[in-house]
């Protein structure tokens, strides 16, 4: 609990068998969490039996591999329906240290943000911690063409710490999103839309090989579905073409 808030973490799970009990270790010492729930996306690793041995974590298993923006989608349902008041998603590979989420619960659970976003590239601690350059440039590259799409200044829109209200989750169309990696940027160009303000930290960050990632070719399509929906948040805010994601 934070000052009465119900704090959940949520973990989207593929294939974390080798990190999923560290990263759960280090986010229930940090002595906030209420609850840990833990959606395996069909993993063919030992990732869901891990799970199930953890305390204070709910588990469920998609039957099929339904995709990272689905994954989340079933995070946030339970998050929601488990009574959280403040819903961490921390990857369980261990890639974001959980030693920050004392300072993002207490942005979100003091009222001071809606959304808290842990940034790899806010200090440069981003190629220190081992990201590939082309991952790199390819992050400040689209982020600085999102911005200006957005009207936002963003660090990065691309990190996989964050921290939400409640609420903030409820009024999000997230059923609109992706089931891929694009989740994550049309969530925050939600966010966006509807006027609410995004907080950043400096996150150090681990880059090894049981680090989740995406090869260049989907790295290619998301960059590419990125600056689609930057171009339909320009045009809705325009008021030449709304959708659902951003209605007039």
């Amino acid at each position: 609990m934070y000052r009465d808030r119900r704090v959940v973490v949520v973990m989207p799970a593929y294939n974390a068998a080798r990190t999923l009990r560290r990263t759960y270790e280090e986010v229930m010492a940090q002595g906030i969490v209420d609850e840990l729930i833990v959606v395996d996306d069909a993993s063919t690793d030992e990732t869901a039996r891990i799970a199930a041995t953890l305390a204070k974590t709910k588990l469920i298993v998609h039957e099929r591999n339904s995709g990272y923006g689905a994954n989340q989608k079933t995070c946030y349902r339970a998050a929601l329906a488990a009574g959280a008041d403040v819903v961490v998603m921390v990857h369980p590979d261990y890639q974001y240290t959980p030693k920050l989420l004392p300072a993002m619960v207490a942005l979100v659970g003091g009222d001071v943000y809606p959304c808290v976003l842990g940034s790899r590239i806010l200090g440069g601690g981003a190629l220190r911690g081992g990201m590939p350059i082309w991952k790199y440039v390819s992050n400040r590259v689209l982020t600085l063409a999102e911005n200006w799409l957005l009207g936002s200044k963003l660090s990065e829109f691309h990190t996989g710490y964050r921290a939400f209200s409640a609420e903030l989750l409820r009024a999000l169309p997230l059923d609109e999103n992706s089931d891929d990696f694009l989740f994550d940027n049309q969530m925050l160009a939600e966010i966006l839309w509807r006027g609410s303000e995004i907080a950043e930290i400096t996150c150090p960050t681990l880059y090894f090989p049981e680090a989740s990632s995406i090869n260049f070719s989907r790295s290619v399509r998301y960059g590419l579905g990125c600056l689609a929906t930057g171009v339909e948040f320009r045009l809705a805010r325009l008021g030449l073409r709304a959708s659902a994601r951003f209605p007039a």
